[in-house]
């Protein structure tokens, strides 16, 4: 593969324009020998560093997007976000996340955090649902981070996998880091980061099974390629996976947040139904 498509492939929020010019600027070494042009055939097994130049943050915009509140204070917001909205922007979506619909309703957290993503501490993916913590403050910004960074919240996760789940319980304790050959999704892998998922199975059917999903850590997709790497995919899951139950996206939905107040102290605890496109898979997992 060349070596500007390899690396636009993996550097998804630049262009590959952007990534040429780096190459053609001296940025890109291929076994410690700067590139010479992005036209390179890169060979199996070679190492590539990139001196990626810092980017320049712009300020995300407030737009009329939904926005689904759990729990508020002056402090913070629980936000119980839909499937298919992404969290904040990014390449190709600039006025359609829930950071765009937070700054509408929301216009302080402008000033909270970093300019493109005001406010979030934490993210889920495009299409998983359910609820995340947003600050609204500087100080609870800084101490909802340090929480996050700390696993310092209880994060449940409701999830439909393929296959009878066996054994009933577990925890899976696997290194997360991207796939060498597929750039765009993770791999359980020793050169990973740790991360740690534990499951509960709640409900078994014929062919499928409800778990109860608690995280330890908070790697990309890493339920989604945990439950892959035991045999166990998410339903509906077309990048670790494969369609099911007539869904549309993964069925993983963030079910219960719970932590400490970043300020009071007091113990926040916030609970999400699983929405009805889960509800009606559900259904047809049951009867399968």
């Amino acid at each position: 593969m060349r070596l500007d498509l390899f690396l636009a492939n993996l550097i998804t929020d630049h262009s590959r324009g952007e990534i040429q010019g780096w190459i053609r600027d001296g940025r890109v070494l291929v076994d410690g020998i700067v590139a010479k042009a992005p036209s390179l055939r890169l060979r199996d097994a070679c190492e590539i560093v990139v001196d990626a130049p810092e980017p320049v943050s712009e300020a995300a915009r407030p737009a009329e997007i939904p926005v689904n509140v759990a729990f508020e204070d002056e402090h913070l917001l629980v936000i119980d976000k839909q499937a298919g909205v992404i969290v904040h922007p990014g390449a190709g979506h600039n006025d359609d996340t829930l950071v765009n619909g937070l700054l509408h309703r929301y216009p302080e957290i402008a000033a909270v955090g970093e300019p493109d993503r005001p406010g979030i501490v934490h993210r889920i993916d495009r299409d998983t649902s359910g609820l995340m913590v947003v600050a609204r403050t500087v100080e609870s910004y800084a101490r909802l981070s340090e929480m996050i960074r700390n696993h310092g919240a209880a994060r449940t996760y409701t999830a439909l996998v393929l296959g009878n789940v066996q054994p009933t319980v577990g925890i899976i304790d696997a290194p997360i880091g991207r796939d060498s050959r597929l750039p765009m999704r993770m791999t359980a892998s020793r050169d990973g980061r740790a991360a740690r998922t534990s499951y509960e199975v709640v409900e078994q059917f014929g062919t499928s099974a409800l778990l109860k999903i608690e995280l330890e850590t908070g790697r990309t997709h890493q339920i989604r390629v945990h439950l892959e790497s035991i045999g166990f995919p998410v339903a509906g899951d077309t990048t670790y996976g494969k369609p099911a139950f007539d869904l549309e996206r993964q069925f993983l939905h963030a079910s219960l947040l719970s932590f400490a107040h970043p300020i009071t102290g007091d113990q926040i605890t916030v609970e999400s139904e699983l929405p009805d496109d889960l509800v009606t898979a559900l259904a047809l997992a049951r009867d399968a």
